[in-house]
């Protein structure tokens, strides 16, 4: 398991590593690196999902490693709680960033032409830290939106026993 510890409060976090055994060793090799401590949410959508694991609070890109391949037909589904990797319009691009689905999101499943996004953990206690994340005001800054008007910072992510 993975704690999460936050400016708003710690989730923990179960990973999926039979079912996305990539996507799985690419986060926790940015766990192990401390890669996401001082990481913010920096897109926050209420009743859709909360991402981060990429930016810092001003914005800037965190150097990453090279793209995985998509695994989001691994069976696994974008439902509430569970924890996806983001990327762009290139399937198999996805680094560092990930987002924690707010509501069941069917339509980021892989299928008839549709890559999808690669499920690879679920939140198994906190899910009410995600949804105070969720609620918090946020605005445009830049070239992003959604954006927390306070941080809400990724302080630290640590395995712990479960």
């Amino acid at each position: 398991m993975l704690k999460f510890q936050t400016s708003l409060g710690s989730f923990m976090v179960e990973l999926h590593t039979q079912d996305a055994p990539i996507s799985c060793k690419n986060f926790l090799d940015y766990v192990a690196a401390g890669h996401f401590d001082g990481t913010v949410f920096h897109r926050v959508i209420p009743k859709f999902v909360i991402q981060g694991g990429g930016i810092t609070a001003d914005l800037q890109p965190k150097k990453t490693r090279a793209p995985i391949r998509n695994e989001a037909s691994n069976g696994l589904k974008n439902r509430r709680g569970s924890l996806s990797m983001a990327r762009t319009n290139d399937s198999d691009s996805a680094t560092s960033q990930f987002f924690v689905n707010l509501k069941d999101n069917a339509f980021l499943d892989a299928g008839r032409g549709n890559a999808g996004y690669a499920v690879f953990a679920h939140v198994m206690q906190g899910m009410d830290v995600v949804d105070k994340i969720a609620a918090v005001a946020t605005g445009s800054r830049g070239h992003h939106e959604d954006v927390p008007v306070e941080p809400v910072v990724i302080e630290s992510v640590t395995a712990v026993a479960s």
